[in-house]
Order: structure tokens, then C-alpha cells, then sequence
């Protein structure tokens, strides 16, 4: 008689967006963090758009890409996964500007192509900002911005387990519940000065930098989560100027 070995599931891959596009998406959708928080904010900070040609960098499945588009703006998204575009091309139709691609590689732009960049909760996905944030700086025209979300550096410092020094970048392991199953993150952690000098080294000047209340209309949405978010702190926002 044939003997059967069952072979256990290799371990799923952190950060695998392609695995769980439509969970994603759809938490992203309505939530309180992303929906009536992260996203309010970036678009109070990018302010009139009209007319600007703008890159999303991350743009996932197109939320933040849908609303700038719906102000007037031109919207380029960019993003790693396939699965996301995919979700992104069904909201933004045919028609739009999508492509794949990393931000840790080049960008596929020419120099000095949008007038704004908005980088929507993704420079923590990546240990290295120096390459990125070049590139960034290459396909912006001369006085255009990068508007950028981040998770707090101070929320990061404290949910790592031992507790790490606060002054060095370090990776700490996550996990999400999206469509009643448990999917693995990983993210980089860095100080504040850390953000900053990376900025600066790009050549890119700090415009402003924002701790944010969430939307009002989360008060009414969201009456058991919305002040423990006032009363915590929650993403860091920067508004660069190059």
C-alpha cells in the first residue's frame, strides 16, 4: 500500500499583499484608521489638486488615487502588488494610468514628471529610505511636494518586544485579521531624526509635520474607537517640498 506524507504549508510570507488583495481592500474601504483617519488627513494636506499630476506611490487598491482624481487631479498609481492594481483598475476603470512596480527600484518616470508625490502608509515597509526617496526626489519637478504617512515612530518603539533602542532602525513583526484569518506583516521602525535626515539628504525641505485628530464624522461612525484614537497617538504625516 502507497504511503501518504502529508507535507505542512510552508509558513505565508509577511507583507504578501497579492494573498489577501480583496480582505485588504475592502477593511481599507470603511475602517476607522484608514478611512476616517489616514485618509481625511493626506487629503487636507495635499489641499487643491486641480490640474496637479500626481504619482500615488502604493496606491493599492486606489482609494486615496479615486479621491484625488475626483478633485481635479491627473493620478499615476504605482504599486508592488499585482492582486491590489488589479482592485485599483476595477475602481479607477480602463482608462487609467496603473503600473507595476517597487519602490525600491527605479522609478519607471522621467525627471521631474508630477507636480506631488503622496506616499499613503508604505515608506515603513522599507529598511533603506535612500534610494527611494532619490527617486522621488528625481521624478518631482522643482518646487513639488511629497506628501507622506507613516506609522508613528513613538507607537513603533513601543510595540516592539524586548524594547529596542529607541535611536537605531529596526524590523518588527506584525500581524492583521482580514477576512477572519491572521495574515503576517513586517515593518521598519526608525527614530524621528532618522525620517528627517533621510528628507533632507534627498533634497527635500519639511514643510510641515502633522499629528492629525481623526475625521469628525468618526465620533458618529465609530463611538468606541474614536476617542481611545484621540487620546493615543496614531500616524505621522510630513508635507516635503522639493
Amino acid at each position: 500500500m502507497e504511503r501518504r506524507t502529508d507535507t505542512p504549508e510552508p509558513p505565508a510570507r509577511a507583507n504578501d499583499y497579492d494573498a489577501f488583495a480583496e480582505a485588504y481592500a475592502a477593511e481599507n474601504d470603511s475602517n476607522l484608521m484608514n478611512a476616517r483617519y489616514e485618509r481625511p488627513a493626506m487629503l487636507t494636506l495635499v489641499g487643491d489638486v486641480a490640474g496637479r499630476r500626481i504619482l500615488d506611490a502604493g496606491c493599492g487598491a486606489g482609494p486615496l488615487a479615486a479621491a484625488l482624481r475626483d478633485r481635479g487631479a491627473d493620478v499615476t498609481g504605482i504599486d508592488a502588488s499585482a492582486a491590489m492594481l488589479a482592485l485599483a483598475r476595477r475602481r479607477l476603470g480602463g482608462d487609467a494610468d496603473l503600473r507595476q512596480a517597487d519602490l525600491t527600484d527605479p522609478l519607471p518616470f522621467t525627471d521631474g514628471a508630477f507636480d506631488d508625490i503622496v506616499a499613503s502608509l508604505v515608506l515603513h515597509y522599507l529598511r533603506d529610505w535612500g534610494p527611494t526617496l532619490a527617486e522621488m526626489r528625481r521624478v518631482l519637478r522643482s518646487g513639488g511636494r511629497l506628501i507622506a504617512s507613516v506609522h508613528h515612530p513613538f507607537v513603533d518603539y513601543m510595540l516592539q518586544e524586548p524594547r529596542p533602542e529607541y535611536s537605531a532602525t529596526t524590523s518588527y513583526d506584525d500581524e492583521f485579521t482580514l477576512g477572519g484569518r491572521t495574515v503576517p506583516m513586517r515593518f521598519w521602525r526608525r527614530p524621528l531624526h532618522a525620517m528627517t535626515d533621510a528628507f533632507t539628504a534627498a533634497g527635500f525641505s519639511i514643510a510641515a509635520i502633522g499629528e492629525p485628530p481623526p475625521d469628525p464624522a468618526a465620533r458618529e461612525l465609530f463611538p468606541d474607537d474614536a476617542h481611545g484614537l484621540v487620546a493615543r497617538i496614531g500616524f505621522l504625516f510630513f508635507v516635503l517640498e522639493a
